[in-house]
């Protein structure tokens, strides 16, 4: 169960940015409705979940060799606090929602469209990049898996999490984009922050007590 719920506030932390795939879900959503932009989350949850896989991969190798321990301890910790502190700093001035310049004209499409638009978004996501090298990397070498049969418990709760947000957010934003005003942004830097804190945290005890 911890494993489950540390997968699951893993990738809650992840959606929880005002990303391009979070505002190409948003005004899908508010274009064109409920499933399009439900297909675009759901394909970016796959995308996110491509990127897990391949920190956990990289990290199980490296993890042998202590200055890369060092480095992901103390890296991760300072980023994480880095972005809880930023995530605070936007709680209190909210972004504007921006739309993405994904395409041209506004354009009937098929929603395997969306749901492939949704996986190139995730993989070309700068922000993706970044968290999945830095944060990313750091929280998966912190938590400790028994056995393969324990990887499942934890991309479970990653992949149940990427789900619930894409289809909250689709949602949301089917219903009215005035419910994606200023102060539900502030609101999500709020979680966000919280969500980093917590993990900065984890990081750092794990780092503190399996390296000093």
């Amino acid at each position: 169960m911890d494993l489950f719920v540390s997968g699951f506030l893993l990738s809650l932390s992840l959606c929880l940015d005002l990303g391009i795939v979070n505002v190409a879900i948003m005004k899908t959503g508010v274009e064109r409705g409920m499933f399009p932009a439900l297909m675009i989350g759901l394909g970016s949850g796959l995308g996110d979940l491509v990127y897990a896989s391949l920190s956990l991969v990289g990290i199980s190798f490296l993890l042998g060799v202590p200055i890369v321990r060092w480095v992901l301890w103390m890296g991760g910790t300072i980023v994480l606090l880095y972005m809880t502190v930023t995530m605070i700093r936007h709680s209190l001035s909210p972004r504007r929602i921006d739309s993405p310049r994904v395409g041209g004209t506004r354009r009937r499409e098929s929603l395997t469209n969306d749901f492939v638009s949704g996986i190139g978004l995730a993989l070309s996501s700068p922000s993706a990049i970044l968290w999945f090298a830095t944060v990313g990397g750091s929280v998966i070498a912190s938590t400790r898996m028994a056995s393969q049969f324990s990887l499942l418990f934890f991309f479970g709760g990653f992949f149940v999490a990427s789900n619930l947000w894409s289809v909250t957010l689709a949602y949301l934003c089917h219903q009215g984009g005035r419910m994606m005003g200023p102060e539900l942004m502030r609101w999500f830097s709020l979680v966000s922050a919280g969500v980093f804190l917590f993990f900065a945290v984890k990081v750092f005890l794990n780092g503190y007590t399996t390296l000093l």
